[in-house]
């Protein structure tokens, strides 16, 4: 940090020169350009102290906004080191949402409410909405509550009451009848005189709009308006704050946002990046200070996450430096598939704790949850502490233990636990009545909640349309077990999860949790396929559930990209960087252009997590959905620097068949040019159920396995292979063949890469 005179203040001692700036010019509005790692918390605090010290404002008179109560708390604390207890008198320092109720509070008599109301949480949301969906004579199975609610936030999100809901959209739920449905929940809130959190904004911005003199009133107020991650506010969230910003008078108030557009990442939570990118059109006259001076990463780290965030069109612009020492470069890392990518991660992640590392340092990154299944089997197979931050090991997830319930009663048919959490799960219009009364049965009895209901449906002591789903559901498990000898554990998996319905359950919710919770289903067929049969596989997860340490002892880190934002690691691994998982193709899909810009703004925050190495890996093939894929390297690994980059490889050949896929006469031109897709290759399925429609090909990488193997490649057979040569065939493993080359070694190909001799 900058050195300063030893009159200067204490909370602007030690700043560097634009971070002073930020703290110092407190008149107009102000925009702060923030790069990661940038020490934009600490300029943004220094500023607040500057105000209170100039008496420039009182305590009470400032909104300093923030996204998460965790931010506000850290912000209060570093105040109150800097200038002492006058921090705690801030009343209007916290969450949007926190500030916003206590704005409501004092004026709800103007929206119908009164100052006492309540504030739903999500399970009381979803009630209220399936009360009203069931009132209306719509099928709650077919529309359920959960997706009514995703669209209602969204809408709120946007700042839309439902006379404003574009038509289109109401057509998304119940056959148009969305927004109808969204009046009468409003209406409901109001009887009950309840909001949700997405009232809190809604309804102060129409109270701001309808009532100016209100409005006038908070604008005298706020003297100063400090907001931080600017980039991630939504609509609903950006009207209020312009609204609280401009003067009664109609100028420009003391606004200053911190963010970084180059880390806008949460689209699919309304987050709108065009927010920060028009900030100096909405208020005209705004200073722009750029954080650039980086005190976390290595030069080569900011090299490589600057040259490929360079590639994006839709930013403001800005280049990060350190002046620490250059330090390793970025790695990237090919290999052959999934497993030997987990297997390559344990063995650097335990080298690095024999030189002395500590666990705590070491963080692997995914795009997709599902991607944690292979890196957390691995490490208990090793015995290498680690903990899923941001979300439940992999055999912990709602959807997986669901599913692991359902193969556990078709394999153990008294399983009284697996029955019961799957009985009603999806939704089979059995009451609370009805299960309590099975319960009773087999408690009077003493028999197995199975055994009761089985014996349940051959009376009359139950409503018929509960003896129905009951029978139906208890003839399936009959099948599925029937079905044990014929087919092998991963095709029962997911024979079981289609016809219970249970990937039809996930693929009419519209949260943005579904897909995901999709692709764990698949993970989870693809993982059983290791082993010999359905009864090993649960005894393997419940002995890696069993496998956990105490929390006191240090663990590596595995978490998503997103979930990443805002921590820092020494040690980064960046693993599953192909085409279609990421960048995702599902993003791409379904946003086009947009998408690829934040996808490459979350590899930017991939990279710049990491302090001292980031190492980033590819594999050549990847299982997907049962069948071995060739994949072919994320463009992003073309955008990296070549100066800044070691180059591995655990292919035979080197990395000239994946620079091929790269170079080969740009395949993703058409992309970048918005047509949401390449030359020569087809995107995978994104809402397919457990199975692809399609498989990715490329002209460079164009084997996709999956058919049946070759007759002609029996053990013995002499094959040429365009790289290796010629070989011997050892071994065969569906459309992978073990072939002992003459002058290349043993290695594992695809067969359509060889010909028979």
């Amino acid at each position: 940090m900058a050195s300063c005179p030893q009159d200067t203040p204490p909370w602007l001692q030690g700043l560097n020169a634009p971070q002073r700036e930020a703290a110092t010019i407190l008149d107009g509005p102000v925009l702060v350009l923030a790069g990661a790692g940038t020490g934009k918390t600490r300029a943004l605090t220094a500023r607040l102290a500057e105000i209170l010290a100039q008496r420039r404002a009182w305590p009470g008179e400032i909104l300093a906004v923030t996204f998460t109560n965790k931010a506000a708390a850290e912000m209060r604390h570093r105040l109150a080191q800097m200038i002492g207890p006058s921090a705690e008198g801030m009343p209007f320092l916290g969450t949007f949402h926190a500030i916003a109720a206590r704005m409501l509070r004092r004026h709800a008599e103007l929206v119908g409410l009164r100052s006492n109301f309540t504030i739903l949480d999500t399970d009381d949301v979803l009630r209220l909405l399936k009360r009203i969906i069931l009132d209306a004579g719509i099928d709650e199975k077919r529309w359920p509550s959960r997706q009514l609610s995703g669209l209602i936030d969204r809408w709120k999100n946007r700042g839309q009451i439902a006379e404003e809901v574009d038509k289109g959209e109401s057509f998304s739920f119940a056959d148009g009848r969305g927004a109808e449905l969204y009046a009468r929940y409003q209406a409901e809130l109001k009887a009950l005189n309840a909001a949700d959190f997405g009232d809190l904004l809604l309804h102060m911005i129409r109270i701001f709009v309808g009532h100016p003199d209100v409005l006038a009133e908070w604008q005298r107020r706020f003297k100063f308006v400090l907001v931080d991650e600017y980039q991630d506010t939504n609509a609903a969230q950006y009207r209020w704050l312009t609204l609280l910003a401009a003067t009664s008078e109609g100028g420009q108030g003391n606004i200053c946002c911190v963010g970084d557009d180059d880390q806008s990442i949460y689209s699919w939570r309304g987050a709108e990046v065009a927010n920060i990118l028009r900030f100096e059109k909405d208020f005209p006259g705004a200073r722009t200070i750029r954080l650039e001076q980086n005190y976390r990463s290595t030069p080569h780290i900011l090299a490589a996450a600057s040259h490929v965030i360079a590639h994006n069109k839709g930013r403001l612009g800005k280049t990060l430096w350190t002046d620490q020492s250059h330090g390793d470069k970025v790695g990237t890392i090919a290999v052959w598939d999934g497993p030997e990518e987990a297997r390559l991660v344990g063995e650097r992640i335990e080298r690095l704790l024999r030189e002395g590392a500590c666990a705590t340092s070491i963080a692997i990154l995914v795009r997709a949850s599902f991607q944690t299944r292979e890196f957390e089997d691995r490490f208990i197979a090793i015995g290498l502490p680690y903990r899923i931050v941001g979300g439940f090991r992999f055999y912990e997830r709602a959807e997986v233990r669901d599913a692991l319930a359902y193969l556990r009663i078709t394999a153990q048919p008294d399983d009284a636990l697996a029955f019961e959490r799957i009985v009603n799960t999806p939704k089979r219009g059995l009451g609370d009545k009805s299960l309590a009364k099975v319960a009773a049965h087999a408690r009077a009895t003493g028999t197995t909640l199975p055994a009761a209901a089985q014996a349940l449906v051959e009376t009359d002591e139950l409503p018929p349309a509960a003896r129905r789903s009951l029978a139906d559901l208890l003839a399936s498990i009959r099948r599925w077990r029937s079905q044990m000898e014929t087919l092998d554990q991963a095709a029962l998996c997911q024979l079981i999860l289609e016809e219970s319905g249970y990937v039809a359950m996930l693929e009419t919710d519209k949260s943005a949790e579904a897909a995901g919770r999709l692709d764990n289903l698949a993970e989870l067929v693809r993982a059983m396929e290791g082993f010999t049969d359905l009864q090993a596989f649960l005894e393997h997860v419940a002995l890696v559930m069993e496998n956990d340490r105490s929390d006191a002892e240090a663990k590596v880190t595995m978490m998503t990209l997103h979930g990443a934002k805002g921590l820092e690691f020494d040690h980064v691994f960046l693993p599953g960087w192909e085409e279609g998982l990421f960048p995702s193709q599902r993003a791409l899909d379904e946003n086009g252009a947009a998408a690829l810009e934040e996808e490459r703004r979350l590899a930017y925050v991939g990279i710049t997590r990491a302090r001292r190495r980031a190492t980033i890996l590819h594999a050549a093939n990847r299982r997907v959905y049962g069948q071995w894929t060739s994949a072919i390297p994320s463009r992003f690994l073309g955008e990296l620097p070549p100066a800044h980059v070691d180059q591995e490889t655990t292919l035979s050949g080197g990395a000239s068949l994946w620079r091929a896929a790269l170079d080969e006469r740009d395949p993703f031109a058409h992309l970048e040019r918005g047509s949401g897709r390449g030359p020569g290759w087809e995107r995978a399925s994104s809402r397919g159920g457990l199975k692809p429609q399609r498989t990715i090909e490329a002209r460079a990488l164009s084997s996709t396995v999956g058919g049946a193997p070759r007759g002609d490649l029996v053990a013995g057979a002499r094959v040429f292979h365009a790289k290796f040569g010629m070989g011997t065939v050892k071994g065969q493993d569906g459309n992978k063949l073990e072939i002992q080359f003459d002058n290349a070694g043993t290695k594992m190909v695809l067969d359509s890469f060889v010909e028979p001799a």
